[in-house]
């Protein structure tokens, strides 16, 4: 059987979760997923996983934070004065916003506080300082 090597594009199944068992996504109900392996296409961690498998195979990988959305930046978390934001943007805590960036790049952000003068902001990926659990199957190699 062909077993995948790097610069293969492999499609997979799969469903992450966090340590506590939780889901944080899969690709149940959908197309699997469809990447080329070394490119940089999935996290880190993923991409090491995939040489020598063949199609049809299963298997469960950790993959430690520093391999997957990296550890929490404390410097991605900043306060902003409460009068900068619009008063018609909802600051409940967890509200996704969208800021720009300097350069005029899309910037997601996470509201994570808020009192009377202020709003934190957090733009580390809500994956960031998690280790990760991946189900995966390899579906096929191209």
């Amino acid at each position: 059987m062909t077993e995948v090597k790097t610069g293969d594009t492999v499609r997979i199944h799969y469903t992450g979760t966090l340590l506590d068992g939780s889901v944080f996504d899969s690709s149940e109900g959908r197309d699997p997923l469809e990447f080329t392996v070394g490119s940089g296409m999935v996290i880190e961690g993923m991409d090491a996983e995939m040489p020598g498998m063949v199609a049809g195979s299963k298997k469960t990988i950790q993959i430690p934070c520093a391999k997957a959305y990296g550890p929490l930046n404390p410097d991605a978390r900043q306060a902003i004065p409460r009068e900068g934001i619009p008063d018609d943007i909802p600051l409940e805590i967890g509200t996704q916003l969208q800021m720009q960036s300097p350069e005029g790049h899309a910037l997601p952000v996470t509201v994570v506080e808020v009192d009377e003068a202020t709003v934190t902001l957090d733009a580390n990926h809500p994956l960031a300082g998690k280790d990760l659990t991946f189900e995966i199957e390899l579906v096929s190699i191209n």
